[in-house]
């Protein structure tokens, strides 16, 4: 485009539009990672754009087609095709959950189809550990000509310019979604008498960590460190301490030598447990939530305990004035965290529930702000001279 040269947009109505979803053989569960519910929240605000038509889910990946995901997506908005099926009807494809075939791809631009890639993983760190402790490589890098890269604000540091340099296409920042649509259907199951929501009055807090210790940005090893410390200043506080997602690494030397190292372990408060979903034991066995992220601060486990109302001690800067803040890996920050929240928290439930809903409701994909920021990225990709 010479200088001076104007833009024009060319706009089309009635776009259809596809997220691509893993759909394996067998169980599968939205629980099981974070990516099943993003992709239910995208299709969620996309069937709200002006721009698009009809949105559909895209089973590809696993090996599994819409029959093998009756249950899983049992309660999907939107209807669930096939790669052949998407590729004759859809004007825009999103890959998120499920990894599109490069020549899948080229076909399907060649045909006059919009590509995009939604990245919501901290691939940087997942590809350096894959290299470095020799795991199976991700595909990342396919050289599939996509139109632009779609990422959230937590990869701001760490994957903005690594994406633009490997996938050698714009890279834009999009809203994080989500919504209480998924948990409050998990919710409705709870066993009679079993409330998920924060109960005031205990005389000492049973705290859970929920990091999935399978990737650096996300472990137990900060949070852990944070009860210690709190558990070292008050021992009177702390009734339980569940390290959940951590069975699989109890015998490692390493951390079976760490966890020793704790009083809270030595003192016998601490277990640690399997995996399960997170509104599912939080009811019935957890008082107050202690994460930790690197490079990762946007996570749906915080926005569930936002969303029942329990104490969330957390390193994000991205959750606004929510919960109780400590910075980076301050460990002994983080157990003054839990220390205030202990002290405070009950006598300040309904101001802390206010600001919660305030900041949830700024996710919501069927929030104006979020429609309009999705719908004009669609609008860019029919910018032309």
């Amino acid at each position: 485009m010479s200088a001076g040269q104007n833009t024009t947009l060319v706009s089309p109505e009635g776009l259809r539009v596809g997220v691509s979803i893993y759909v394996r053989k067998g169980e599968q569960s939205l629980w099981e990672n974070g990516i099943y519910q993003n992709c239910i929240f995208l299709v969620m605000l996309l069937m709200r754009s002006p721009r698009v038509k009809a949105t559909y889910l895209v089973a590809g990946g696993g090996g599994g087609g819409p029959e093998d995901a009756q249950h899983f997506l049992a309660n999907s908005p939107v209807p669930l095709i096939d790669m052949n099926t998407a590729a004759s009807s859809l004007d825009v494809m999103i890959e998120m959950s499920a990894q599109l075939d490069r020549e899948w791809i080229v076909k399907f631009r060649e045909g006059g189809g919009k590509i995009i890639s939604m990245r919501v993983g901290n691939d940087y760190v997942i590809d350096i550990e894959r290299m470095v402790f020799d795991q199976p490589h991700g595909l990342l890098i396919t050289g599939a000509p996509y139109h632009e890269i779609w990422t959230l604000p937590e990869y701001e540091n760490t994957c903005l310019p690594y994406y633009r340099s490997v996938f050698r296409a714009p890279v834009r920042m999009m809203p994080h979604l989500w919504s209480s649509m998924v948990l409050e259907k998990e919710i409705a199951r709870l066993p009679q008498g079993q409330t998920f929501a924060y109960q005031p009055g205990r005389r000492r807090w049973r705290v859970g960590i929920f990091e999935p210790n399978i990737c650096m940005v996300k472990t137990s090893y900060v949070p852990m460190l944070s009860c210690e410390a709190a558990h070292r200043d008050n021992p009177d506080m702390l009734e339980h301490v569940w390290a959940y997602n951590t069975l699989k690494m109890k015998d490692h030397p390493s951390f079976n030598g760490f966890a020793n190292s704790l009083s809270i372990v030595r003192h016998g408060i601490t277990s640690f447990e399997g995996r399960f979903p997170f509104c599912l034991v939080v009811p019935r066995d957890v008082d107050a939530i202690v994460s930790h992220q690197w490079e990762n601060a946007q996570n749906y486990v915080y926005y569930e305990a936002l969303y029942g109302g329990y104490p969330l001690i957390h390193n994000s800067h991205l959750i606004g004035a929510c919960g109780y803040r400590y910075h980076d890996f301050d460990c002994e920050e983080g157990g003054r965290a839990l220390l205030r929240a202990f002290a405070d928290h009950d006598a300040n439930l309904d101001s802390y529930r206010r600001t919660a809903s305030e900041f949830l409701r700024g996710l919501d994909p069927e929030n104006e702000v979020n429609v309009r920021v999705y719908s004009e990225a669609i609008d860019s990709l029919y910018t032309r001279a």
